[in-house]
């Protein structure tokens, strides 16, 4: 199976950077950066990744929830919170977007990478049960 394309959804460079090179190290290819949610659309919408690493807290007028929300519902790519947010009511708000996973920072390269291949195979089998359903 080809390396999945992973687009990283974080305000602090240093940080983004630090989890390019972390996702890299696990054979992951990076597809782009984004530091606010409009950027993390317009880089989904030009790229297409398998799946996006999002951070809640987001410069700009739109956050991360809101920037998943939106990408959910324009282009059925799975996303995954990256977030050191766990409190209720962020907690709440995230679930309303479906995502297929949670991670809290600080995390390891072990949580990273469990995540991401139990987000990728679900989504795959979701496509896949979708695209019998559509042969019936």
């Amino acid at each position: 199976m080809k390396a999945a394309r992973i687009l990283v959804v974080e305000d602090e460079a240093i940080v983004a950077m630090v989890i390019k090179k972390r996702l890299m190290n696990l054979g992951y290819s990076v597809s782009g950066v984004a530091a606010t949610g409009k950027d993390a659309i317009t880089k989904v919408e030009g790229t297409f990744p398998d799946l996006v690493l999002m951070d809640i807290m987001l410069k700009g007028d739109m956050d991360g929830i809101e920037a998943a929300e939106e990408i959910r519902k324009r282009f059925s790519i799975p996303v995954v919170y990256l977030t050191a947010h766990s409190d209720e009511n962020t907690l709440e708000r995230a679930k309303q977007t479906e995502p297929y996973g949670y991670i809290l920072k600080p995390f390891t390269e072990r949580d990273l990478s469990s995540n991401i291949e139990i987000a990728i195979h679900k989504h795959l089998r979701e496509k896949e049960k979708e695209n019998a359903d559509k042969d019936i």
